[in-house]
């Protein structure tokens, strides 16, 4: 049985809706899960029938969002730091958080290392297209990259969209202004003729083409990746508000909109992010994966199930072999 440790105390709404999403994912899958933080908030919390698997990692501090990411490898009793220590000393097969994801990423780079070859991890968020999913990365690691960095992203996001996402010859595209490749920055051109070597690299992509359906995965460097993001989140939200107030204007409009519920409902699950659970980060020894701050009990569930199918795949090692084959 897996072993996934969770950083129960980490997010922004304190355990209840981690400890939540963890009695959910039980009752749907079988793993063992280490709760991270003070066993006597979180005894209460579980079912009875669920205890068997349940083990307690004791911590008592909580790394705040508002500390430097720089810190966390000082704060040794944090919920995060022993979460990730776990890992590391092979006691669990990945972690959840959804607490401070500098801290995540700054810990996990290094406490757990850097996979063979690779020079730095990268976020990978799944993205609603209108057929699938279109695999996003990096969206926030590194906000300054070079060419290289680049181009190992778009190792890792290829062998990631064909082990875990099961598609055989994912789309590979490098984010730019433009689809010809002349267009772009120095760093897009650089990395462009660097990505030439991938034989499922089909060249240069628009920030559209994350919702066409005509790629499957999108690279670019972390300061963009993080803008889009969260840009997409807002236009979400705002589409749904503005549905909102323009339904309650009209009982028209409101018959229409209780017509079209089941269609509004399927709609909101395709784009809702809580659907997607968290992003893995790539590169490291281990499996990471990072939760929104504001996740509810379904997004925790989902992220312990990317947890869970990350830790019995063999992508890390796939990914040091490909690396191995373009430095060779």
């Amino acid at each position: 049985m897996i072993n996934i440790a969770i950083d129960a105390m980490g997010g922004d709404f304190g355990e209840k809706p981690i400890i939540e999403g963890v009695v959910e994912a039980l009752k749907e899958r079988s793993f063992k899960a280490i709760l991270v933080g003070d066993p006597k908030i979180l005894k209460p919390l579980i079912p009875k029938n669920l205890e068997q698997y349940i083990q307690y990692e004791e911590a008592y501090e909580v790394f705040s969002m508002d500390e430097n990411a720089t810190d966390a490898l000082k704060r040794k009793d944090t919920t995060i730091y022993k979460a990730i220590e776990l890992v590391k000393n092979e006691k669990a097969k990945a972690i959840v958080s959804a607490g401070h994801s500098g801290a995540s990423m700054s810990l996990a780079t290094l406490r757990l290392g850097r996979l063979k070859g690779i020079l730095r991890p990268a976020i990978a968020t799944l993205m609603p297209n209108i057929k699938n999913k279109t695999l996003f990365l990096d969206v926030g690691a590194n906000t300054d990259c070079k060419a290289e960095h680049l181009f190992q992203f778009a190792i890792m996001g290829d062998i990631y969209a064909k082990e875990l996402m099961n598609i055989a010859k994912p789309r590979l595209a490098l984010l730019s202004n433009g689809e010809e490749e002349c267009k772009g920055n120095e760093l897009t051109k650089e990395t462009h003729q660097m990505m030439k070597q991938i034989p499922n690299f089909i060249g240069n992509a628009e920030g559209r083409d994350i919702f066409n359906g005509e790629i499957d995965i999108l690279i670019c460097d972390g300061f963009n990746g993080n803008v889009i993001l969260k840009a997409c989140e807002g236009v979400a939200t705002a589409i749904f508000q503005i549905l909102k107030r323009e339904v309650k204007e009209s009982v028209f409009a409101k018959i229409g909109a209780l017509m079209m519920k089941p269609v509004f409902k399927k709609l909101k699950k395709h784009i809702d992010w809580q659907e997607y659970g968290g992003a893995p980060l790539l590169g490291v020894n281990g499996c990471v994966i990072i939760s929104h701050g504001k996740s509810d009990a379904r997004a925790i569930k989902n992220a312990i199930f990317q947890a869970i199918n990350f830790s019995k795949s063999n992508i890390n090692t796939l990914i040091e072999n490909e690396l191995e084959k373009y430095n060779a």
